[in-house]
């Protein structure tokens, strides 16, 4: 399914390989897949992945994954071709589950957003992720050095704090995750800890790609005001019947869980204009959610669980994002230029440049 007016999927595959991965002749390529009939993945970027990958000279070791439900329930052989290979690339949930873990595997693996041919061979697939990897980088030393942060929407969304001290110190130490990401979709999560103000949830809650549960969406028929007090839910406004259903449904997963339901954990924003997505949102909300994200015009947020990235998402369209006065996102925008480094980064870069003139602005609804 093509989703640009152009599409060259080899290129999108080199991207991966060569711009992410840093793969060279000679080394392993393990490549992981789900089987298409789970409806998330198709068949043709993995294809296009696996044959750039043998004229490239690497040897492809290609295993189809099944779905699991969380990511304990991987079989102990995929850990340990993932230990076996030079590199690794997931076009399989498995790898959004396992992402947040530190088990040993291949120290350069990659969990692929690009879920179909289209989307790979897009400016969202193609453009440098280099660049968009400086890009990132540049927004989340502006975000961690704000003194205030406002997020904002036109539904009435109206949150504001700041990136805590010790959270920031703690991030720089740590970094983020043990799988890269392609394409780079978004800056490193805000903790929520000193967020207050109101979060208007609309259409849908879903969940977050790390486990899965029945039932996984919530459909909201008017929007619920989640009112949020040092990164957590003091409570929720709204017509009665929905409040209620938000939280039986919320309530549910924390004791399925045995986690804290009314954390607010961190949150962030799509960085990548070249993301486009083409089908109805709610014909498969699970998938909606690992990839349509990347696009500016969604930010999300990490609630129910005290980690990353929590079991709900909080889905917010058109955010505008102000840093210290200065909106880097307005009304799902972003403006790169905006931040220290932006311009100069646009510049050295001109395909990400393009991505910015020709935003996409399809999110599936």
């Amino acid at each position: 399914m093509a989703n640009d007016l152009l599409t060259d999927a080899a290129a999108g595959a080199r991207n991966l390989l060569q711009g992410c991965l840093r793969a060279q002749p000679g080394e392993k390529l393990l490549l992981l897949s789900e089987s298409p009939e789970h409806g998330f993945y198709d068949r043709g970027a993995p294809d296009a992945v696996a044959e750039q990958a043998v004229a490239m000279g690497l040897s492809v070791d290609r295993r189809e994954v099944p779905f699991v439900r969380t990511a304990e329930d991987a079989d102990k052989e995929t850990w340990e071709r993932m230990r076996e290979a030079d590199c690794t690339v997931f076009f399989a949930r498995l790898g959004d589950q396992i992402r947040f873990q530190t088990r040993p595997h291949a120290a350069r693996a990659a969990m692929v957003y690009a879920l179909d041919e289209g989307m790979l061979g897009s400016r969202y697939g193609i453009a440098s992720h280099d660049g968009f990897v400086q890009l990132k980088k540049l927004i989340d030393a502006a975000v961690a050095n704000a003194s205030r942060i406002r997020l904002t929407c036109p539904l009435g969304t109206d949150l504001a704090g700041c990136f805590p001290d010790e959270a920031r110190r703690r991030a720089e130490a740590e970094g983020e995750v043990a799988i890269r990401r392609f394409p780079m979709a978004t800056f490193k999560p805000v903790p929520a800890a000193e967020f207050s103000g109101e979060v208007v949830i609309s259409r849908f809650l879903t969940g977050t790609g790390h486990r899965y549960y029945t039932p996984y969406d919530l459909l909201l028929d008017k929007p619920v005001v989640a009112r949020v007090a040092g990164g957590r839910v003091s409570g929720y406004a709204g017509p009665a019947e929905e409040v209620e259903t938000v939280r039986r449904h919320v309530a549910r997963v924390g004791e399925r869980f045995g986690i804290d339901p009314a954390i607010i954990h961190s949150w962030h924003a799509g960085i990548h204009p070249g993301c486009a997505y083409l089908p109805d949102a709610f014909q498969n909300l699970a998938r909606w959610g690992n990839a349509a994200f990347a696009n500016p015009r969604l930010l999300h947020f990490h609630t129910c669980g005290d980690y990353a990235p929590g079991e709900i998402s909080w889905n917010i369209v058109d955010p505008t994002i102000e840093l210290d006065g200065v909106a880097l996102w307005d009304n799902g925008v972003l403006h790169p230029e905006r931040i220290p480094g932006g311009a100069e980064l646009l510049a050295e870069w001109p395909d990400v440049r393009e991505v910015f003139q020709s935003p996409r602005r399809e999110i599936g609804f």
